[in-house]
């Protein structure tokens, strides 16, 4: 989906969310005074939260939004993400002061209030509006995989909650058990602390690069194991952007492919992650022609340029070195294999294959550079 098709999409949930989340406050808060209930007062307070959680939905919604720049290559996802975490540090800060309010009053009795049927009544109203907004909010945060759209909609499940528990507080009190409502306005404290825990949680791992969980990283393995070609794999590593993830892994081809067959085979390990995950975004591949993973090479070995000065001096005696028409190094095993292509007609003057190629051996006797040379011929 379009960049900026997902932000209109993310805004106008938003902006209904905060026109029902503005108008609840408000009659929490009101009814909450006016019919005596702590608990709704607490619960208007939680509204409130809500309402400014909206805005700030909207404004990382509009960041994230933006695509990769120079100074952002990786795209503008992370604004999401600390959204995601001031949201969470928001309910936690909330549901402090409702907490200790609420305590403050159950050892104090004078101070309990009183509520009626008005507060009932509210808090009635706000569960079955909450709750709707909650569906609305996490339909379109599933379809966009937006983990702050996400995140908004369950704040707006723990307000249709917290005014099941403001109900159950208001019955209570209003059955003679006075204190109900102040343990029902803990209780909400509580509530909205644990999401708020989770949230702010959630986003901190994202910021330092936590992986994916177990069972996510068995399927990109199974899907890199499937292209043909791929005989092996290590050094898979993981991260989310926002709602994105990206990946690198190192993949393990015959050492004999060409170069354009091991790029084409990274390349197909790329396009089945694209395609075959949703979450992924992209995707960097390292091609090995042998496993790495425990035995990386431990010394700098020649480039071409330098190798082939030094054999040709080792070759200098050799009348066929001066007929080479290509070579070929592979870099294994601490090791340079070399792969010389020699005109077929070499072989008319009586030397052998086999000969020829003991003689280029020879020469490079002693040398702990090159592992050996074989001929072919052309």
């Amino acid at each position: 989906m379009e960049e900026g098709q997902r932000y209109r999409q993310i805004r106008k949930v938003t902006l209904v969310g905060s026109a029902i989340d503005l108008l609840l406050a408000l009659v929490k808060l009101a009814a909450g005074f006016w019919g005596q209930s702590q608990a709704l007062i607490a619960d208007g307070i939680h509204s409130l939260s809500d309402l400014a959680t909206d805005f700030v939905v909207l404004y990382a919604a509009r960041h994230s939004s933006r695509g990769a720049d120079e100074s952002h290559p990786y795209g503008h996802g992370r604004f999401e993400t600390i959204a995601t975490v001031i949201l969470g540090v928001a309910l936690l800060l909330v549901a402090a002061g409702i907490t200790w309010d609420a305590v403050e009053r159950l050892f104090h009795t004078e101070r309990q209030l009183q509520p009626g049927l008005l507060a009932l009544l509210v808090a009635a109203i706000s569960v079955i509006s909450k709750e709707w907004i909650f569906h609305y909010t996490k339909r379109l945060a599933d379809r966009l995989r937006s983990s702050l759209l996400a995140a908004n909609a369950w704040h707006s499940r723990t307000d249709a909650i917290s005014s099941l528990i403001v109900i159950a507080g208001v019955a209570g009190s209003m059955a003679g058990l006075s204190y109900m409502d102040s343990i029902a306005a803990a209780v909400v404290g509580l509530f909205v602390a644990r999401i708020g825990w989770d949230l702010a949680w959630h986003g901190v791992r994202e910021l330092v690069d936590t992986g994916l969980e177990k069972e996510q990283l068995d399927e990109l393995r199974a899907i890199i194991r499937g292209v043909d070609g791929v005989q092996g794999m290590h050094s898979l590593r993981t991260r989310r952007v926002g709602a994105d993830v990206l990946v690198d892994v190192h993949i393990l081809v015959d050492p004999g492919l060409s170069v354009s067959e091991g790029h084409h085979i990274g390349e197909m390990v790329r396009t089945r992650l694209l395609r075959d995950h949703e979450e992924v975004n992209d995707v960097l591949v390292h091609i090995d022609p042998e496993d790495d993973e425990h035995h990386a090479s431990l010394r700098e070995l020649p480039l071409r340029g330098e190798l082939l000065e030094r054999l040709k001096a080792r070759w200098a005696d050799i009348e066929a070195a001066r007929h080479i028409q290509s070579v070929t190094l592979h870099y294994l095993r601490d090791r340079i294999q070399v792969v010389l292509l020699l005109p077929l007609r070499l072989l008319d003057d009586g030397a052998s294959a086999d000969e020829l190629e003991e003689r280029f051996n020879a020469a490079l006797q002693g040398d702990d550079v090159v592992q050996g040379v074989r001929l072919r011929f052309r």
